[in-house]
């Protein structure tokens, strides 16, 4: 028995994974994940055999699949623990989400936002392009959001701290209740970007105290187009549609239009709608598993691929020891590009780049990373093939 599979033992899950073939080792969940056949028999169901419109058609069919877009909802409502299904929206993915909320929610004399210095640049950019002044939250010295920090940040002009519940560069985890009571002490919301988090935390929103939550469905083995925005029902209430068209209304006429009640307004034209049966599909997958199971397992994997790469002297560590499923590193002297090509080599498949987190990467002093993440199929085998990997970089580079 290798030290490897001492310190981690792998989820029997694999092969329910049919794009991952023997010898390949996929470390870049936090950019997407993989499908389990599960999903993409849902996928495959939903346009071959089940497929019609949902909420127009008065045919069986129609009526069926309308039940089943909702049912998603309602599925998805219950994984994040919303107190109805009219405080979920579906959108195209995260990005649109935090979009949606830059653009439609009443901003009520306040003109700030707080992010952090570790933000995704969709919790960035977004609300740059809908004019907000934005103040930056520093980081501790290991990554983490320092909330002592945001305490001082937060004033009677911030609209919003948003901030992510995981980073995608550190795996570093917020603690969100604190940040939530930060926010509402200076009358500001909290708006969370759990793509990280939601495929491997338990997330209650209720707990979290968070007023928005978004995530992407292709993060959480679910299929890319799909996305979700929970927000507290008072505040969905109180927004304009950002979007027109068809099904986000309640009359049209030329004078005027007025509008549904959330979430349909917020949900203009044809919707994914397969896309939302797959992300309820991927949701009881997971859910089958547990995050708690899923959680514990990419933490042992993470633990064990930090202490193999610290003993590499050429490789240097980003972010806490404690990250939620996420290495990032630099190997000296060698850009991640090169990095990330070598392994690909070996059948290792990293990322490496800026990760839509360049601020981020001014913070390190670095112009990228090299990241591997892991998912509920990866095993020791996957930490013993990134380290091996790491010595053909050894060897070609000196």
């Amino acid at each position: 028995m290798t030290m490897f599979e001492r310190l981690s033992t792998p989820l029997d899950v694999r092969d329910q994974f049919p794009a991952i073939p023997a010898g390949w080792h996929y470390l870049d969940t936090a950019a997407t994940a993989q499908k389990p056949q599960a999903v993409i028999d849902a996928i495959t169901n939903g346009y071959a055999r089940d497929y019609a419109t949902v909420h127009r058609g008065v045919y069986q069919r129609s009526s069926n699949m309308t039940l089943a877009y909702e049912a998603a909802r309602a599925a998805t409502a219950t994984f994040v623990g919303a107190a109805s299904p009219d405080e979920i929206v579906f959108t195209k993915g995260a990005t649109e989400a935090i979009n949606l909320v830059a653009y439609a929610l009443p901003r009520e004399g306040r003109d700030r936002v707080l992010l952090s210095a570790l933000e995704h640049h969709s919790n960035i950019v977004p609300w740059q392009l809908a004019g907000y002044a934005i103040d930056v939250c520093p980081l501790t010295a290991d990554g983490q959001i320092d909330l002592d920090a945001a305490e001082a940040l937060v004033t009677d002009r911030t609209r919003l701290v948003s901030f992510a519940h995981v980073s995608n560069v550190l795996g570093s985890i917020l603690d969100a209740p604190r940040a939530a009571a930060i926010a509402h002490a200076k009358g500001a919301l909290l708006l969370l970007d759990g793509c990280q988090a939601a495929p491997r935390l338990n997330v209650d929103v209720t707990a979290l105290d968070c007023d928005f939550y978004a995530f992407s469905g292709h993060k959480l083995y679910g299929p890319t187009g799909i996305g979700v925005l929970y927000g507290r029902a008072s505040l969905l209430d109180a927004m304009t549609p950002w979007q027109g068209g068809g099904a986000m209304i309640d009359r049209v006429s030329f004078e005027g239009t007025t509008f549904a009640p959330p979430p349909g307004r917020f949900e203009a034209g044809t919707p994914h709608i397969v896309g939302a049966l797959g992300l309820h599909t991927a949701i009881d997958w997971v859910e089958g598993i547990g995050r708690d199971t899923i959680h514990a397992h990419e933490m042992a994997l993470t633990r064990s691929a930090r202490e193999a790469l610290r003993r590499i002297n050429s490789v240097r560590l980003f972010g806490p020891d404690a990250s939620a499923g996420i290495v990032s590193f630099a190997y000296e002297g060698v850009h991640p590009h090169d990095v990330a090509t070598i392994l690909d080599d070996a059948g290792v498949a990293i990322r490496a780049g800026h990760h839509c987190a360049q601020p981020l990467m001014e913070w390190l002093g670095v112009p990228a990373t090299a990241r591997a993440s892991f998912a509920a199929h990866s095993g020791a085998d996957d930490v013993e093939a990134l380290v091996d990997g790491l010595t053909r970089v050894k060897r070609i580079f000196g």
